[in-house]
């Protein structure tokens, strides 16, 4: 795996001076002592109130200096990649920001947290420091465990204990509040890939099909390997495996966490599943899908739940000053807008019958279909592989529609293609079409014959579009193609789209379209012109004399 860092022994002070230098606010400071003591604290911290500090090993940031500020964290100790900071520095924390109302320490359920966090707090005590510490077990992935990992839960405890400590909450009243919210969360994780450490070689133990179930945020393996399925099944694993640790009573508020590399896309697909699954009954509040404690780059995502009562949901709903923190929402289901229709329609769209026009729409289409992967292959090498897949998804979405289809009326069947392509499409590629057969219907309306009726549409598609021939698109198949067409038929119009696509193989620079923006030589032919010529190839085929 490839990373970005200078060495090796400096990646996490320059990560977080990059941190303090953008964070904005003006209330974040960092305690002198690099490389030995890395620890982010308030700078308006007056030592009036109950000090929180918390930390680990670096790697899962956002945490834990992202979380240091009004309502949260007082203080974030972080240690190098994975590793648990020193104790001198925990114990350089607790004495910048501890004053007579004491201070709680939140640690992660791991041996290095606990013996140095521990060790600090007794050390603290000793100088008169008064000092509480929670330990966080949230993880279940390993039911029969003695000692669980303590993983993004975590964040719900800085949440509850730094509000309450913002409230001028006594440490008593703090730290019992902490424990027992510890006590009510419970985590799982799930992951398609570990992650690498920049500067240590690295070797996947992941196959292409599979992913591991509850693997922790160090990239230690799971409880158990599973095989790549669906991501609603992937979740109603984790569903069933936290049925038996939730109250069927109790309202829990849901943390959606990005383990590292998760794309947003994906992570909004995972809270649709994860709040149409079995858990969605219990779920009151969401916070996320977002970065929250990452393990570097993993491509996996964590659940917490924890149960939630009046005081908890409140706390958890108050506003806090770290960015990094995820405002508590309520449960909503999507409100749909109805689409607003046209003000007049043409009554010409009426569904008509044309047994010939059906035929040859479902030809083409069908032959669009079978065409997605070798135009996605050819994009791939010039673009962004998608093509097949959009012409297809259209293609699809007329088939589908083919009993809506207004055959009987030649212009108003274009023009109901025109609106299915510009709707279902997407992209570049669909308004062109789009714009195509919208134009070339009203062309015949007006009168025109089809074939000149096509180039008109051809000529409104060039306008918008700004391609030409010798631009490297489909133009370069389409206008010979559909001149031909107009004036010695199908046939000729066939041989001519063949030969424009080919030619596009011999234009080494693409001059419009996606391809235009890769600085590399060309020398294959341009998906959307190949589809041209292999459509029009088809036509001719299913019309050439017996």
């Amino acid at each position: 795996m490839k990373h970005f860092f200078n060495r090796k022994d400096s990646i996490v002070t320059e990560a977080l001076d990059g941190f303090l230098a953008t964070a904005g606010s003006g209330t974040l400071a960092r305690l002198d002592g690099y490389p030995e003591i890395k620890v982010v604290l308030r700078a308006d911290w007056n030592k009036t109130k109950v000090s929180i500090v918390s930390g680990g090993g670096a790697g899962h940031e956002p945490s834990h200096a992202g979380f240091v500020g009004a309502g949260m964290l007082t203080a974030a100790v972080s240690g190098e990649i994975f590793a648990s900071p020193s104790v001198e520095a925990v114990l350089a924390a607790i004495r910048a920001t501890t004053g007579p109302a004491g201070c709680l320490l939140i640690v992660k359920n791991y041996t290095g947290d606990r013996l140095n966090f521990g060790l600090a707090a007794e050390k603290a005590r000793a100088e008169g420091f008064s000092v509480e510490m929670v330990i966080v077990a949230d993880d279940i992935a390993l039911p029969d465990i003695a000692q669980p990992r303590g993983v993004a839960g975590t964040l719900f405890v800085h949440k509850i204990a730094g509000h309450l400590s913002e409230s001028g909450h006594d440490l008593a009243i703090i730290a019992a509040a902490a424990c027992a919210a510890a006590k009510d969360i419970v985590s799982l994780g799930i992951s398609l890939s570990s992650c690498s450490i920049p500067g240590q070689a690295h070797e996947d133990r992941f196959g292409a099909d599979d992913g591991e179930l509850g693997l922790g945020i160090h990239g230690e393996p799971g409880v158990e390997r599973i095989a790549l399925e669906a991501a609603s099944k992937l979740v109603a694993i984790m569903a069933e495996r936290f049925a038996a640790r939730l109250d069927p009573h109790s309202r829990y508020a849901l943390l959606i966490n990005n383990l590292g590399s998760v794309p947003p896309l994906e992570m909004s697909l995972i809270a649709n599943a994860v709040l149409s699954s079995s858990l969605a009954r219990a779920v009151a509040l969401t916070i996320g899908p977002g970065h929250l404690m990452t393990a570097l780059n993993m491509n996996g995502f964590s659940l917490s739940l924890f149960r939630l009562d009046t005081d908890r949901e409140a706390a958890l709903s108050a506003p806090v000053g770290p960015h990094a923190w995820l405002p508590a929402k309520p449960v909503r289901q999507p409100v749909v807008v109805a689409v607003a229709k046209p003000a007049s329609r043409d009554a010409a769209k009426t569904a008509g019958r044309d047994a010939d026009v059906e035929r040859l729409i479902t030809a083409i289409c069908e032959k669009l279909i079978s065409l997605e992967e070798p135009l996605n292959s050819l994009d791939a090498k010039a673009g962004d592989g998608d093509t097949g897949s959009t012409v297809a998804t259209g293609a699809r979405s007329v088939l589908d529609r083919a009993d809506t289809l207004p055959l009987a009326d030649r212009g108003a069947t274009l023009a109901t293609i025109g609106d299915i392509l510009g709707t279902s499409m997407g992209g570049s590629s669909g308004v062109l079409l789009s714009i195509f057969f919208t134009a070339a219907a009203q062309s015949l309306k007006g009168g025109a014959p089809l074939g000149k009726a096509l180039l008109a549409g051809l000529d409104r598609m060039t306008f918008y579009g700004g391609a030409k021939v010798g631009d490297r698109t489909m133009v370069d198949a389409l206008e010979p193609a559909l001149k031909a067409f107009d004036a010695n038929g199908l046939e000729a119009a066939a041989t001519a789209a063949r030969r424009g696509a080919k030619a596009t193989a011999a234009m080494r620079k693409a001059k419009a379209g996606r391809s235009a923006y890769i600085g590399r030589q060309l020398d294959i032919a341009d998906p959307g012109a190949f589809a041209v010529g292999e459509v029009f190839a088809a036509v001719a085929a299913m019309f050439a004399p017996a």
